[in-house]
C-alpha cells in the first residue's frame, strides 16, 4: 500500500486510511466509476492501478495479493476475469480523474474517478535515427557529385568558348581576302584604263608614218 508523501492521512490513522482506500477500490471495481473528493481520488488511483496490474498477471500469488486489499471474492473474481483482461492491450493509465466542482455544504473539491474503457490506438513507430557517419555519407556523395557536375559544366563552357574563338579567327582571314580581291580588281581596272590612251596614240603615229612613206 503506497504511503502518502504530502499532507495528512485520510482518517485518523494509517489503518483507517487503508480501510478507506480498500472500500473505495471495491466500489470502483464494482461500479466502474465513483464520485468522491479530489484528495481521495488521487490517493485511490495508484492503489487501483496496482490491483489491475495484479489482475493482468492472473496467477495465484497475484490473486492473494489483491485479496489483502479487496475482501469481496466476487469482485476479485470479476477483476481477474473481466477487468484485467480488458486492459491487456494497455500499459498503464487504467483510471481517469475528472474534476466536477465543489461540493455543496463544505465546498470540498469533488472529482469522478472511473476505469478507462477506450480502445487503445497503436501509435506510429518512431523513426530510428541513423548514426552520424551514415547520415554524412549521402551528404558527402551529393557534394562530390555536385562538384563533378560543376567542373564538367565549366569544362564544356571553356570548350565552347575556345571553339567560338577559333571559328572567329578562321572567318577573319577569309573576310580580309574577300576585301582585298575587290581592291585588286579595282586597281587592275585603273591600269587598263590608263594604258588604253597610250595604245591609241601609238596606233595613230604608225598610221601617219605609213601615209608619209607612201
Amino acid at each position: 500500500m503506497p504511503t502518502p508523501t504530502k499532507g495528512p492521512r485520510l482518517g485518523g490513522s494509517s489503518a483507517h486510511q487503508r480501510h478507506i482506500l480498500s472500500n473505495l477500490a471495491t466500489a470502483l471495481f464494482e461500479h466502474g466509476r465513483i464520485t468522491t473528493t479530489e484528495a481521495k481520488a488521487r490517493r485511490l488511483r495508484p492503489v487501483a492501478e496496482r490491483l489491475i496490474t495484479f489482475a493482468k498477471r492472473g496467477d495465484l500469488h497475484a490473486r492473494r495479493q489483491v485479496l489483502t486489499v479487496v475482501a469481496d471474492k466476487g469482485i476479485v473474481h470479476s477483476l481477474f476475469t473481466e477487468i484485467g483482461p480488458g486492459f491487456s492491450e494497455r500499459h498503464g493509465g487504467y483510471t481517469r480523474i475528472t474534476k466536477i466542482g465543489p461540493r455543496k455544504g463544505d465546498n470540498a473539491p469533488m472529482a469522478v474517478i472511473e476505469l478507462v474503457r477506450d480502445e487503445v490506438t497503436s501509435r506510429p513507430r518512431r523513426r530510428i535515427r541513423r548514426p552520424r557517419d551514415e547520415a554524412a555519407a549521402p551528404a558527402a556523395t551529393a557534394a562530390a557529385s555536385t562538384a563533378e557536375t560543376a567542373s564538367a559544366e565549366t569544362a564544356s563552357a571553356e570548350t565552347a568558348s575556345a571553339e567560338t574563338a577559333s571559328a572567329e579567327d578562321t572567318e577573319a582571314p577569309a573576310a580580309s581576302a574577300e576585301t582585298a580581291a575587290p581592291a585588286g580588281q579595282a586597281a587592275g581596272g585603273a591600269v587598263d584604263a590608263a594604258a588604253e590612251p597610250a595604245a591609241a596614240g601609238e596606233a595613230a603615229e604608225a598610221a601617219d608614218d605609213e601615209e608619209s612613206a607612201g
